[in-house]
């Protein structure tokens, strides 16, 4: 079996590499998707951030508020801090979880949006990262995602630099192009990454 570690700034095309992967047959582990399911109505998770962060942080259907939480915390360290050690243990052991359930030899992607800002990089036999230039990150945030170029560059300038995230990574996918053009890149990673897990 072969971890990777897949990540990349935001509007840089993560998740879109990470969908592209999954075609290819790699076993997806969406840190996304988990930290909304362990926060979900009914969890432990979502009663310790009620706890932490005050009952105004719920919907009227008693979910989180996910905008508005993240609102607060985008802009404060120490509260994103907060929410990080209660989200993150719950979201690495459903992701080792899932892992065990995974065939000997797959190629299993961890979409982790937070990587390198949480130093996990040895977690994984390969860190692969998805790059885009920062002009083209705004762009795709304002332009596709409907954000305020204030609201996205903060949530940029809350995340690690480009260069630490280049410096972390074994594999770069430049995701600057066109869309088929990225498609290629990953399908050259993919062969790549089944070759290491075949050899593993």
């Amino acid at each position: 079996m072969l971890s990777v570690g897949l990540t990349g700034g935001i509007g840089a095309g993560k998740s879109e590499v990470s969908r592209l992967l999954g075609e290819h047959g790699a076993v997806i582990i969406d840190a996304d998707r988990i930290a909304r399911e362990v926060v979900a109505p009914g969890t432990e998770g979502l009663a310790a951030v009620v706890a932490e962060f005050g009952e105004e942080f719920l919907t009227a259907e008693g979910a989180l508020d996910r905008p508005r939480l993240g609102s607060v915390v985008f802009g404060d360290p120490e509260r994103l801090k907060a929410l990080n050690a209660i989200v993150h243990p719950l979201v690495g052991a459903r992701s080792a979880e899932l892992q065990r359930a995974a065939a000997e030899d797959a190629v299993v992607v961890h979409d982790v949006p937070l990587l390198v800002e949480n130093d996990l990089m040895s977690r994984y036999d390969v860190v692969v990262v998805v790059d885009v230039s920062p002009g083209t990150q705004l762009d795709r945030l304002v332009r596709l995602r409907g954000m305020t170029e204030a609201d996205a560059r903060s949530r940029m300038a809350a995340q690690a630099t480009r260069e630490r995230r280049l410096a972390a990574a074994d594999i770069v996918i430049d995701n600057d192009g066109s869309p088929e053009e990225l498609r290629e890149r990953v399908a050259q990673v993919w062969r790549r990454l089944s070759e290491r897990a075949r050899a593993a």
